[in-house]
């Protein structure tokens, strides 16, 4: 193991750490996600490829680790609520704090691959061709999906009142 492949481990550990909370909505089980990825990196760096994208290498690794960690749990028993989104708040009044209320809750609502692309995309500043290898999808899949879960979230926290008809669009 190289002193620069352990740099790259230790730079990618805020941006792992940001993910893994993207992902589980819980601190203590993004930790422990941060945790398995960087332990699985460090036991076997010879996979890394150098030249290539470390921080895709190590995201794809916290990601698997992820998804692993919710087949496991959905084979022992029923999925629960995995974050601190389901932990009763105390309401401070502010406008702010409902509106990212709103948004985490249409956020859950979409479906995981579009949770992903935006996190990619969007949260993680990947490029598009990066989320789709990232992702092992093509890139205007990538793009498909994050343009459909855009338009999806954009439409749930728009709620028109439900007496006004939706506009046409125009037609330039």
């Amino acid at each position: 193991m190289t002193p620069e492949f352990e740099g790259n481990v230790v730079q990618s550990l805020p941006y792992l750490r940001s993910f893994a909370l993207y992902l589980a909505r819980d601190r203590c089980l993004a930790d422990d996600l941060v945790q398995e990825a960087v332990m699985r990196a460090l036991a076997h760096p010879y996979h890394f490829r150098p030249g290539t994208n470390f921080k895709a290498w190590i995201t794809t690794i916290l990601r698997n680790a992820y998804f692993n960690l919710l087949r496991d749990r959905g084979r022992t028993h029923q999925l629960e609520g995995l974050g601190a989104c389901q932990v009763p708040t105390v309401s401070g009044g502010q406008e702010e704090t409902a509106e990212l209320r709103d948004f985490e809750r249409a956020f859950r609502r979409l479906p995981e691959t579009q949770r992903e692309a935006l996190l990619l995309v969007g949260a993680g500043g990947y490029s598009y061709e990066e989320a789709a290898e990232e992702a092992c999808c093509a890139v205007g899949t990538m793009k498909s999906r994050v343009s459909r879960a855009r338009g999806q979230l954009q439409q749930w926290l728009d709620r028109a009142p439900a007496a006004a008809p939706a506009a046409p669009p125009a037609i330039h």
